[in-house]
């Protein structure tokens, strides 16, 4: 079964991207069309007034990977916890954060992506002598 990584709807009245990042959080735009998305990663949920005004973005999990690293997110609230959350596309974290989260846990399938976004970046590391 695919998994959901990224799920997000553009109201093309505003021209706002709304991005949901895991199940029940809910968001709107800011226009009379109220357009939404709900779901996160776990199921598919967009509206709008006006239902021609929205286009729909969902990325899974076997899609190219290319596309997928840049759009599969990991929340954090920095090495204390104590900071805002942010939600970092897996390309920009670096090495030594993708290992903290290994060793962090989480669901299969976002460990997967982060075995694979670290071999990735083995394969793709070009040495110049």
């Amino acid at each position: 079964m695919k998994q959901l990584v990224y799920n997000s709807v553009t109201c093309q009245e505003c021209n706002e991207t709304i991005v949901s990042y895991h199940r029940h959080d809910y968001k709107t735009c800011s226009c009379p069309n109220e357009a939404m998305v709900d779901g996160g990663t776990e199921y598919e949920r967009y509206g709008a007034k006006n239902m021609n005004k929205i286009k729909t973005h969902c990325i899974y999990d076997d899609d190219d990977f290319e596309i997928v690293r840049k759009y599969a997110t990991r929340g954090g609230r920095g090495k204390d916890g104590d900071q805002p959350l942010t939600w970092i596309p897996i390309c920009d974290m670096d090495d030594d954060y993708l290992e903290a989260v290994l060793d962090y846990g989480g669901a299969d399938w976002h460990l997967d992506i982060i075995k694979k976004e670290i071999a990735y970046r083995l394969n793709n590391t070009k040495c110049i002598i």
